[in-house]
């Protein structure tokens, strides 16, 4: 009894997992396709690891205000004199053997500022590569969605023209048995087989125009871009509306690229006052303790302290030209700050110009799609009765074709206008 149970739970587990390995992978929707993107190496973990790297710049920014210590070790030689071997020769050195065993303790007072301004820039290129990381993001997800919603249409295009060219075979078919029956002319029927292998050679190229678009999308996070790849057809549910204006009044002012431009700037001001600071006062301390000695001895330990103060007089207009620099940068920034709000201004119209526009494309193609659905319905049977010509029935097929082309069309440029207009925003 029991080791029926146990084979019966066996199958049953088999079967369960059969059944698990037989199901579909879900279709890939943009969020997907957007996650995907992000977890797989790309220009946002490069820029991360610049974040990273830039982050180690402020630690080794603030190390330099702390005391710098070290032990140092040496032993000096210096030969006597040929006519008394008991004096050294060289009379800067202390003697003729020298053993230095000595603990320094360095420490820099920021006097002159050069510090902090060191300290600044480092922070501020922690800033422009945080900046950059969120820059690399929207840009990746602007470029999967664009890909994404390319994707999406060419199989759209590819199930449009599967259509059409099913139905012009099945026009075909028809002619051909009205011509046996003498009921069409041989020119309706050579008309009907020109205009199905023209579709044909038409699904031929969306086929491959399918084939690139969805090996593009699957290149942002895979090498196996010519694997079958799932899609949510984005296209078929309806697109919602455009968002009501905001009452602020310009909007793309917080777009990350100001962000940049800001913190840019600081960096010039740093560095301004970092050239200014070779035109100031440094004062520094070093202690030393240990010994410093002809012989090693513990008895001859001691220590010593040194103030030091740099005062510059003269450096040849080197930092006045580093200031220079640094002032004409900053007015650089300024002018590329101006120049940038003109034109994200204009992005921003334009983005919302062409949402709005191509909203109301959606109804007009939709509309397009129907009536010239229709028109075929009713060339097809004004031909079968004898009242139409074969000519409006391949022209009415092309037309219908084209319209639900022109209607997924313009859903998919609506809906990359819509992100387009996100980022044109600063969302």
């Amino acid at each position: 009894m029991h080791k029926a149970c146990w084979i019966t739970a066996g199958l049953w587990a088999a079967g369960a997992v059969c059944a698990a390995a037989q199901q579909p992978a879900p279709a890939l929707g943009l969020k997907d396709c957007i996650r995907l993107a992000e977890s797989a190496p790309s220009a946002v973990s490069v820029a991360r690891q610049e974040r990273d790297v830039a982050a180690r710049e402020v630690t080794q920014a603030r190390a330099d205000f702390l005391p710098q210590s070290r032990l140092v070790n040496g032993f000096t030689y210096n030969s006597p004199l040929l006519n008394n071997r008991e004096t050294f020769s060289f009379i800067p050195l202390n003697g003729i053997r020298e053993y230095a065993s000595l603990v320094t303790v360095n420490q820099e007072f920021d006097t002159s500022g050069r510090l902090r301004a060191d300290m600044t820039r480092a922070r501020v290129a922690g800033e422009i590569a945080a900046t950059s990381v969120a820059l690399a993001q929207r840009d990746l997800r602007r470029a999967v969605t664009t890909a994404f919603y390319r994707a999406v249409l060419t199989r759209r295009i590819v199930k449009t023209a599967q259509d059409a060219l099913a139905e012009s075979r099945s026009f075909e078919r028809r002619t051909r048995l009205m011509l046996e029956g003498g009921e069409a002319a041989q020119a309706d029927a050579v008309k009907a087989s020109a205009q199905a292998a023209f579709l044909e050679q038409a699904l031929n190229a969306a086929e491959l125009e399918a084939k690139l678009a969805g090996q593009e999308l699957a290149s942002f996070w895979t090498r196996d871009v010519d694997a079958p790849l799932e899609l949510e057809d984005s296209l078929e549910a309806t697109p919602p509306a455009p968002e009501p204006e905001t009452a602020q009044a310009a909007p793309y002012m917080k777009r990350l690229e100001f962000n940049l431009l800001d913190a840019q700037q600081q960096g010039f001001k740093a560095d301004f006052r970092r050239a200014r600071s070779g035109l100031l006062p440094q004062l520094s301390a070093v202690f030393q303790y240990g010994i410093d000695s002809t012989a090693i001895r513990i008895g001859d330990r001691g220590y010593a302290a040194f103030i030091n103060l740099n005062i510059p007089l003269f450096d040849w207009n080197k930092s006045r030209a580093a200031m220079a620099q640094a002032r004409i940068r900053a007015r650089q920034i300024e002018s590329t700050r101006v120049i940038s709000e003109r034109m994200f201004s204009k992005e921003y119209q334009g983005a919302l110009a062409r949402v709005k526009r191509l909203y109301e494309q959606i109804a007009l193609t939709r509309r397009q799609a129907e009536l010239t659905q229709e028109d075929l319905r009713l060339s097809r049977i004004r031909y079968e009765g004898g009242e139409g010509s074969a000519l409006d029935v391949v022209a009415a097929q092309n037309q219908m074709t084209q319209a639900r082309n022109n209607y997924y069309t313009a859903i998919a440029n609506y809906l990359n206008a819509r992100a387009d207009l996100e980022v044109a925003s600063g969302r």
